[in-house]
């Protein structure tokens, strides 16, 4: 069926709003969804006839997020490919690891090319073609000798839901990423999932702020207002840019964004230093990929005059898993992940028994739109995927109203002397520090308690706040048990390429400081 598939969905809008726009470059060029579906079309063709692209092929793709990007993302999944798209940042040894771990056939990128990709796909004895789109008007140029290449060529391809369609790794927060294999009906699953919990519409219109190599804004961000009929904007510098950010939402007619906490603070920092005129009346601004503290959440909603709904994803779950409703919905709860969307969930303890309202246990699910098991390795599976349910290794508990709160992973929840602290609970006491932009609690290890308290916060601009400052304040809102005992001052976090801040390697950083 057409809509158990990403493509038979994006066909579907193509035929139905055919003239409505679909993708913009910002200030460049404007495709309609027809159009876009045409190029797309014609790409598989060319991957097909020329780059000898076969069904079941791995084909890696690195670029900043520009219309090449979109275009030959989309048409390696119509060709019936896998699509790997990578971080156009990695090193070369980086790289080779994810062109070999994903079995990669080719290497798509820009014009400009990427030295180090290109680097490890020699090695690899890789093929690489860059792939240009000069305007509306042109056809995706792709530097492989031209064929008699028509659309006939994937005329006769017929996308199934069980197709392997995008392999992307785990954001390796606690060990080696794992490969993700997720399928057209994975895709297909999440794309109605989002589209459902935030009423997207043809009507509505967003601008890309996050990587599309990563799950959260390929799926929510584009993947989702594609297959909803709406328009998505490219930022012309290929990536966010806090100045650019509002010009391109008020050009474009923007009715809601969503972003990482990180990026939603730089706005915020943004609009306290470089205040719009005017802003543009959104129907929601969504957050994910990390806790948002209630402060910051606050803080967006005054700013910005919208809801702000967060949102709880994986990559496993093809990103969403809950999110808080829009409000002719019911409540947005600040601290709450919000409810589940189009999947079960549930609480489990170590039996792997469901547990009551109220009490903590991992959080579990399953659905249409979650993986089927990570590549080659039978060992996480098998962890991942226990009692029947995929274990998303965070610890949470359902309210009594149905809605769910995360207390924190697993592994990087602090055993204090036998008692538990969720880290997140001290984030969002640091966050709400009138000086600190950013703050991040971690566990180190302590002879005396097994585990001790540590947290490492960025001051606001024009600032200056001390240890001391900070272990007061912190004394005045925490349990005396959860006061770090230690507080770094620094200017930068190591923060994941989506901008989740990196707990574990924070606490690396800070902890071999004498």
């Amino acid at each position: 069926m057409d809509s158990d598939t990403l493509t038979g969905l994006l066909k579907t809008v193509a035929e139905k709003f055919p003239d409505r726009r679909a993708l913009s470059v910002s200030g460049k060029f404007d495709l309609s969804h027809a159009r876009l579906h045409d190029l797309i079309e014609r790409a598989a063709s060319r991957l097909v006839s020329a780059a000898g692209i076969k069904p079941g092929d791995v084909v890696a793709l690195t670029f900043p997020n520009t219309v090449e990007f979109v275009i030959t993302f989309l048409a390696v999944i119509r060709a019936r490919a896998t699509v790997a798209p990578l971080n156009a940042a990695y090193t070369a040894e980086e790289f080779e690891f994810y062109l070999s771990d994903s079995d990669s056939k080719l290497l798509l990128t820009s014009q400009e090319g990427n030295g180090p990709a290109q680097e490890a796909a020699s090695k690899l004895n890789i093929s690489h073609v860059t792939a240009t789109l000069l305007d509306a008007g042109s056809d995706l140029a792709l530097s492989v000798a031209d064929s008699d290449s028509v659309v006939e060529s994937v005329a006769e391809l017929v996308n199934s839901p069980e197709d392997a369609a995008l392999f992307l790794h785990t954001s390796g927060t606690t060990s080696r990423p794992k490969g993700v294999p997720l399928t057209q009906l994975n895709l297909a699953s999440s794309v109605r999932n989002i589209k459902s919990v935030y009423k997207l519409t043809e009507a509505d219109s967003t601008v890309i702020v996050l990587p599309l190599f990563h799950v959260h804004g390929l799926m929510a961000g584009l993947l989702s207002s594609l297959g909803a009929g709406a328009a998505v904007t490219l930022p012309a510098a290929g990536r966010f840019s806090a100045t650019t950010f509002w010009p391109d939402m008020k050009k474009y007619n923007a009715t809601w964004y969503t972003a990482v906490p990180t990026i939603h603070q730089i706005i915020l920092d943004r609009h306290a230093s470089h205040p719009e005129s005017e802003y543009p009346k959104l129907r929601f601004i969504r957050s994910c990929s990390a806790s948002l503290a209630p402060v910051i959440l606050s803080r967006l909603e005054e700013a910005f005059g919208a809801p702000v709904l967060e949102a709880y994803a994986m990559t496993e779950a093809t990103h969403l898993m809950s999110s808080n409703p829009l409000p002719e919905e019911g409540p947005h709860k600040p601290g709450s992940v919000g409810k589940p969307v189009g999947q079960e969930m549930a609480i489990l303890n170590e039996k792997g028994e469901i547990q009551e309202p109220n009490s903590k246990g991992e959080v579990c699910i399953r659905g249409p739109n979650v993986t089927k098991g990570y590549k080659n390795n039978p060992d996480a599976n098998k962890a991942g995927f226990e009692f029947g349910w995929f274990h998303t290794g965070d610890i949470g508990y359902f309210d009594s109203d149905g809605y769910l709160h995360l207390v924190g992973r697993i592994k990087e929840l602090i055993n204090r002397g036998g008692e538990k602290i969720s880290p997140i609970e001290v984030d969002a006491v640091l966050l709400t520090h009138p000086d600190v932009s950013q703050g991040v609690a971690f566990g180190v290890p302590d002879e005396k308690y097994g585990e001790e308290i540590n947290c490492a916060v960025i001051p606001r601009e024009g600032t200056t706040v001390t240890e001391e400052d900070i272990k007061a304040f912190c004394k005045k809102n925490l349990a005396a048990f959860k006061v770090p005992k230690r507080v770094f001052i620094t200017d930068n976090l190591p923060k994941t390429a989506s901008g989740k801040i990196q707990r574990r390697i924070v606490a690396q950083h800070f902890h071999e400081k004498p």
